[in-house]
């Protein structure tokens, strides 16, 4: 049985606007680790706010251990929940010390409790010595923790997170999503994400949940969503992709790059999703292409570090492919096209 589950659930900010979520329906599981993932303005921080009791749905059901939190007929507010949440900002108190910020959700507690419970939170997130400190004379990545571990330390069954790395530079962001993820799953959180960066959440997450207009996109774990994209908008969103119309006949179709295997079965007219690393550039110094592959001249190239991605001119279609960055394709350049992966049939119709 789902630990927390969301019902049909819809909101609109006013009567004659769209909606900020739209009959969204999804189960989360105890001890899942799971990512709200889209654009912005597509509901994701709405529906933190709508699982926190920060809003309350117009339509749906919020149940957490078989207890509605919010529906036609009732609404529990947000302290008695057992939600918690990180802020993007962190709202730490500023003007209280690392341990009076953890032991400040701790009121039912005798003090000499509430602080060995949150001295204990502190140690788990490496901040033993901090107690002392406050908020301002902290690193962003301390500052983080100290609030993940005030989230954490009245035990709520359910922990939200609102773009908690966001503020971080990239070689923070990378060592301390790691770490908050194994104190997370060492005390076997149910946790829920919002973010907008593809990579984070596929390395963060157990579940992704990709949202767009209010609605649910695709949900599964981050290889079969990046591997089997339901629409093009997912497949786009989550790594980008080549879009591709052909006609299938089982497990290939016919395309303007020839025939190409696809996952799955395909049959009549169909859209393919084919990843820019499904493609190969080779350097072509040939009068003619060899070998079955195609000829095709690099119109821009983007060095990316480990990776280049290339736009080429191919069959009258410009295509993405990412490569290697030491080859020595630059804009004008001449190459050959070859196809090493499969496409994805989606769900989408071809013009």
């Amino acid at each position: 049985m789902p630990l927390l589950s969301l019902d049909t659930v819809s909101l609109r900010y006013t009567s004659a606007g769209t909606p900020a979520v739209d009959g969204l329906s999804l189960a989360v599981e105890p001890g899942e680790v799971i990512a709200l993932l889209g654009p912005s303005g597509c509901g994701k921080t709405t529906t933190l706010r709508l699982v926190a009791g920060f809003e309350r749905p117009d339509t749906g059901t919020v149940t957490l251990e078989g207890r509605v939190l919010a529906g036609p007929s009732a609404f529990v507010p947000p302290e008695q929940r057992s939600v918690g949440m990180v802020f993007q900002d962190y709202a730490l108190f500023p003007h209280l010390s690392v341990l009076d910020n953890v032991t400040f959700g701790l009121g039912a507690l005798p003090r000499a409790d509430a602080q060995a419970r949150a001295r204990s939170m502190l140690k788990l997130f490496g901040l033993e010595g901090f107690e002392s400190r406050m908020p301002h004379a902290l690193s962003g990545g301390q500052q983080q923790r100290v609030a993940l571990a005030r989230a954490l330390a009245p035990g709520p069954r359910v922990l939200l997170l609102d773009e908690p790395f966001s503020s971080l530079d990239s070689a923070l962001r990378v060592s301390t999503r790691g770490e908050v993820r194994r104190v997370l799953k060492s005390l076997g959180a149910t946790v829920m994400l919002v973010t907008h960066d593809q990579g984070e959440a596929m390395a963060f997450a157990d579940r992704l949940v990709v949202m767009r207009a209010g609605k649910v996109e695709q949900v599964g774990t981050p290889e079969a969503v990046y591997s089997t994209p339901r629409t093009a908008f997912v497949a786009y969103f989550l790594g980008g992709t080549n879009l591709l119309p052909g006609v299938g006949f089982g497990n290939g179709a016919r395309t303007m790059l020839g025939i190409l295997p696809v996952v799955g079965h395909a049959k009549g007219n169909v859209l393919l999703s084919l990843r820019p690393e499904s493609l190969r550039l080779v350097p072509d110094t040939d009068t003619v292409a060899v070998g079955g592959a195609l000829r095709a001249e690099v119109l821009t190239r983007e060095f990316q570090g480990p990776s280049a991605e290339y736009t080429v001119a191919c069959g009258g279609m410009e295509l993405t492919v990412r490569g290697a960055p030491e080859l020595p394709l630059g804009p004008g350049a001449r190459a050959r096209l070859e196809v090493v992966g499969r496409a994805v049939v989606l769900e989408d119709k071809p013009d």
